[in-house]
């Protein structure tokens, strides 16, 4: 008989599985373009915890704020930071049943060309402010989980460290 650990790594193993099954990438050499994954429903259930937490008032309402506290131009659907509100309270209801569904695809990324002081250009890819908006409410979500990931990488590392310099 498996112990529990076993059992746990076997399960996330297959789960882990399934949802690769369910992401049908398309584009170039297998790469996936920037249209938005499609995963099988029945894998999605109970997986909502991160989304749950990004379409919190409280944390729309902080991404807002970082988006026009930021600033920055426009994207290629040409709304400003400015505009933005005024734009949320017109296409949210869509934009979050979109989110939901996993049906949501960024906009194409406006690209510039900013001259270097030493000649050239520098290419740089500008968002829509929606697709700033969308990056920076799940940033807030993720970030607090990356960094409980890396401080325990980072303690792994000193505690090993530690072990071999003995």
């Amino acid at each position: 008989m498996r112990s529990r650990e076993e059992q746990r790594q076997q399960n996330i193993l297959q789960e882990s599985s399934r949802q690769r099954e369910a992401v049908k990438p398309s584009g170039y050499a297998g790469a996936p373009n920037s249209s938005s994954a499609q995963i099988a429903p029945s894998s999605r259930e109970g997986q909502n915890d991160l989304l749950d937490k990004m379409l919190e008032g409280n944390n729309l309402r902080l991404a807002y704020k970082r988006v026009v506290q930021n600033g920055g131009a426009p994207g290629v659907d040409r709304v400003t930071v400015a505009e933005l509100q005024a734009y949320l309270n017109t296409h949210w209801e869509t934009v979050k049943a979109q989110l939901l569904a996993g049906t949501y695809g960024p906009a194409p990324v406006k690209r510039v060309e900013i001259p270097k002081p030493g000649g050239g250009v520098r290419l740089l890819g500008i968002p829509t402010v929606l697709d700033r908006f969308l990056q920076q409410a799940l940033l807030q979500v993720m970030n607090p989980i990356f960094d409980l990931i890396s401080r325990g990488t980072a303690m792994a590392s000193a505690r090993e460290r530690e072990r071999t310099t003995r």
